[in-house]
């Protein structure tokens, strides 16, 4: 669980990412998952847009994403969602 500094220091960082994941018709499939499994794993803090044909909005997708992945809501904003989990192998991101 992240501390209220350490969210306000990811949400920071994501305002320089400008490369989304993004989320259409197709909903949150295996295929996906696995494509932003793999994203965390080499960036550690990754943004989502939802676009407007996908069956669910930003904040219901948020939580299912972070929960599916084992990674930490960062934010919600908008149509974006900000996603953070420490990789396993090599992590970049120090967290205050």
């Amino acid at each position: 669980m992240l501390k209220g500094n350490q969210k306000r220091y990811l949400k920071g960082l994501a305002n320089g990412i400008s490369q989304r994941y993004l989320l259409g018709k197709g909903g949150i499939e295996d295929t996906f998952l696995k494509q932003i499994d793999a994203a965390l794993e080499a960036k550690e803090l990754i943004k989502v847009g939802v676009l407007d044909g996908s069956p669910l909005p930003a904040k219901e997708a948020g939580p299912i994403l972070a929960e599916k992945t084992g990674a930490e809501l960062v934010q919600v904003i908008g149509k974006v969602v900000v996603l953070y989990r420490k990789s396993a192998k090599m992590a970049k991101i120090v967290l205050p």
